[in-house]
């Protein structure tokens, strides 16, 4: 849970506190890695980051969306990215540790977790890494036509992803900013009935001819609350080495692809603009 929020930095032995736009930010240390750390906001877990070994991904969502950058090119080729969300950088560090000279723009709206981020758990300054602290669409709207070839969207305002990206006209920007064969991926949370997911879903089948969803399977089943990753691109996706890899994980995930993905949205409809809501929020038991 989070603590009280304080008016300036706070540290101890055991971390961080800084109010920023969002919340309390809090930086705790992993007591495993010297300088591995744990981002949270307002007492929900956002970002795990090593700085001695920034490919390493141990949240697992993120080792999912790991798993997507790992499959948008083949191995080493340099990707443009752009990172709607920015946390405390992890994936734009993965990227760059695993293929070296990408081009990145990491666009994150709370400007004071950005200069808190960059301070405590600093960029490597040969990474080709900018950050833009913007509103997520806002920031996307700028990027020209074509311009990346991955998309990873990873917004939360506290626990929730904000309502303006989550709509079929959100996605349209998304997919104008791909070179063609781009991918896109989200991290989206939902918990029963999985109504907001199965939304989510519908929402980019207008967009993308090719989906897939990557969760824990008693998330899928509706049991508890839990990140799922959606993938989507406008090319056939790497169904089988993703299905190995989420499936090959620590905490083993399921892949939902073509008619099984398709009976698992269940007729749900696609939000526009004027219908959107924010993700739901999580039940308290999720950060205990």
């Amino acid at each position: 849970m989070a603590r009280n929020r304080q008016r300036g930095r706070s540290e101890a032995a055991d971390g961080v506190a800084e109010p920023v736009d969002g919340g309390l930010a809090e930086l705790i240390p992993d007591r495993d890695r010297p300088r591995g750390w744990t981002l949270l906001i307002d007492g929900a877990p956002q970002s795990h980051v090593d700085l001695d070994d920034p490919a390493l991904l141990t949240f697992e969502y993120q080792r999912r969306l790991g798993h997507v950058v790992d499959l948008a090119a083949p191995a080493g080729r340099p990707l443009h990215a752009v990172h709607l969300g920015g946390g405390a950088f992890t994936l734009a560090r993965y990227l760059a540790a695993t293929r070296p000279r990408s081009t990145q723009q990491i666009v994150e709206v709370d400007e004071r977790l950005v200069r808190l981020v960059r301070d405590r758990l600093p960029l490597d300054p040969g990474a080709r890494i900018r950050v833009r602290s913007v509103d997520a669409r806002a920031g996307l709207g700028k990027l020209r036509d074509g311009s990346a070839d991955l998309v990873i969207a990873d917004v939360f305002s506290g626990a929730r992803t904000p309502a303006h990206l989550t709509s079929t006209e959100f996605l349209a920007e998304v997919r104008r900013v791909l070179k063609p064969g781009g991918t896109y991926a989200a991290n989206l949370a939902d918990g029963p009935p999985l109504a907001h997911l199965r939304g989510q879903i519908a929402t980019a089948a207008t967009v993308f001819p090719e989906l897939a969803l990557a969760a824990d399977p008693t998330v899928l089943r509706g049991r508890r609350f839990g990140n799922a990753v959606l993938v989507a691109s406008d090319r056939p996706l790497p169904v089988a080495e993703l299905t190995r890899r989420v499936a090959s994980d620590p905490h083993a995930g399921r892949l939902e692809h073509g008619k099984a993905l398709t009976d698992f949205t269940g007729g749900a409809v696609a939000v526009n603009d004027a219908a959107a809501r924010p993700s739901p929020t999580p039940p308290s038991s999720v950060f205990r």
